[in-house]
Order: C-alpha cells, then sequence, then structure tokens
C-alpha cells in the first residue's frame, strides 16, 4: 500500500497540479513534480528543473484542494 506522502506527490505528478514547495528555510519553488523518491521530489518550473531534498520541505501545497483516497485497514477480528 501507498503512504499518504507517496499517494499525494504522485497525484499532483499525475494530474501536472502546480504546487508550491515551502523549504524550512522559508524561501518558496514553485512549479510541477515530475518525480520523487524517498528523498528528493523534481520540481519543474518554466523549463528548468530542480532536484530538491525532502529533509529541506517544510510543506508542499497544490494550487487546488484535492482527494486522496487510501483504502481503509481491514479490521482484525478477535
Amino acid at each position: 500500500m501507498m503512504n499518504l506522502q507517496d499517494s499525494f506527490l504522485n497525484h499532483v505528478r499525475k494530474e501536472n497540479l502546480p504546487v508550491v514547495i515551502y523549504l524550512v528555510n522559508g524561501f518558496q519553488l514553485r512549479g510541477l513534480v515530475r518525480g520523487f523518491d524517498n528523498f528528493t521530489v523534481i520540481i519543474e518550473n518554466e523549463g528548468k528543473q530542480q532536484l530538491v531534498y525532502k529533509h529541506a520541505v517544510s510543506t508542499i501545497s497544490p494550487v487546488a484542494n484535492i482527494t486522496i483516497m487510501q483504502p481503509e485497514k481491514a479490521e482484525k477480528k478477535e
């Protein structure tokens, strides 16, 4: 099962939904998520790509609200 972070990033990537990435130093990056892994996010703006380390990211805000559906964990019977 995909975690919430991966589901969010995958959704904005697939939908080409612009995001604002706020870094821990206060800097803002705007653009489209082109790819990601466990440690990094590739963002593209005006034809230029940047590799951003996730440990430097504070917040990622999409320009529009999104809905991510995740299957609920099966309840254990006692």
